[in-house]
């Protein structure tokens, strides 16, 4: 069976290479190729011996997961769903804007968290996905979109705000986050890199030590009894936790600030109390806030808040200095938008085990 490239970083890639008997360089020249160029075929890749581009042929492959549909939205959104095999498929999402292109990257088939108004929770989980098929969606769509007329890849920015919950993947998540970061290979920069959790503590404090990326946290209610109602992981790490793991975070962080991302739910957390609520529940946390317009999915029971609410709702936050955004909802006629994204997953029904482990 050949080996999978995409699944090593830098250090794996070189420690594969002194496997061979070749200079641990070559694993720098390799990514380069991989990642910089977009190429996956040795033979192309000229400064590399023919020998040696023989011997990866024979027993090395560069394979990103099987793209089965792509959607194209009427505001220029792209989603792909990709099979990753055994009747799971994840999706993809990439956000054209001027100045930037975001591609939003899953880390599981299905989560095992269950929030409430998410789509992929409703779906079950299945299992996480390995780093080919991590930093396979970022080379798939760079490679589906071409360069632009700089040269450039079009994607600058990328969200693991998919399908899973990154940290429940840590280990593959990092190691794909690290393929985004290295110099030789797309080179993005910390500040450009977001991981979004629902707050698993542990992994927070991990992730703070191992690859200290941007930081959004799933936060959506302003106290404990209804957090646990939205964010079913909050019973295990409480808001007092969640936030104190926030201010260890910043500690390391690329940013001066954590972003909170706040779905609004009509008569559920948008009311102008539940807004003084959250000024006095994050008043010791630098942060952003990012209110996000429910989008709905079928079986939700749920309703997006009205236009005035959210802006009463903004306005409270913005009184108190706290920098708020309501996020412009794209790609919602092709189910795309924050909270759709679904794909194909066979349950397998592991949310207990997953949440007792705390970090996967």
């Amino acid at each position: 069976m050949q080996q999978n490239l995409l699944d090593f970083d830098a250090h794996a890639l070189a420690a594969y290479f002194t496997e061979m008997g070749e200079k641990p360089f070559r694993a720098r020249q390799l990514m380069r190729w991989i990642y910089r160029e977009g190429e996956s075929d040795f033979a192309a890749m000229t400064d590399i011996a023919a020998a040696l581009r023989d011997k990866l042929a024979q027993g090395a492959c560069i394979a990103t997961p099987e793209i089965v549909r792509e959607e194209l939205s009427d505001d220029g959104t792209r989603k792909w769903l990709l099979n990753v095999g055994t009747g799971n498929a994840v999706e993809t999402v990439y956000i054209p804007e001027e100045t930037r292109g975001t591609l939003c990257v899953s880390s599981q088939a299905g989560c095992a968290l269950d929030c409430a108004f998410c789509s992929t929770g409703k779906q079950g989980f299945n299992r996480n996905l390995g780093v080919a098929e991590i930093i396979g969606q970022l080379w798939w769509a760079n490679h589906r979109l071409g360069k632009n007329a700089d040269g450039n890849w079009p994607i600058s920015n990328v969200v693991m705000m998919g399908m899973g919950e990154p940290l429940l993947n840590f280990d593959n998540t990092v190691s794909a986050l690290r393929l985004m970061l290295d110099d030789h290979a797309y080179g993005l920069s910390r500040r450009r890199v977001t991981v979004s959790t629902s707050g698993i503590v542990p992994a927070m404090d991990r992730l703070r030590e191992e690859c200290p990326v941007a930081l959004a946290v799933s936060l959506h209610a302003p106290n404990d009894k209804l957090r646990d109602q939205l964010v079913p992981i909050n019973q295990k790490y409480p808001l007092k936790e969640l936030l104190a793991a926030c201010q260890r975070y910043l500690e390391r962080a690329p940013r001066d600030f954590i972003t909170f991302e706040y779905v609004m739910l009509d008569g559920v957390n948008d009311t102008v109390q539940h807004a003084h609520e959250l000024v006095r529940l994050v008043c010791d946390v630098p942060c952003k806030f990012n209110l996000i317009p429910f989008n709905p999915f079928p079986q939700s029971h749920y309703r997006r808040s009205r236009p005035d609410a959210i802006q009463h709702f903004r306005d409270v936050l913005m009184s108190a200095d706290i920098v708020t955004t309501t996020r412009k909802t794209r790609g919602d006629d092709i189910a795309a938008a924050c909270g759709q994204l679904a794909g194909q997953v066979q349950d397998k029904t592991k949310r207990t085990l997953q949440r007792s482990m705390g970090v996967a």
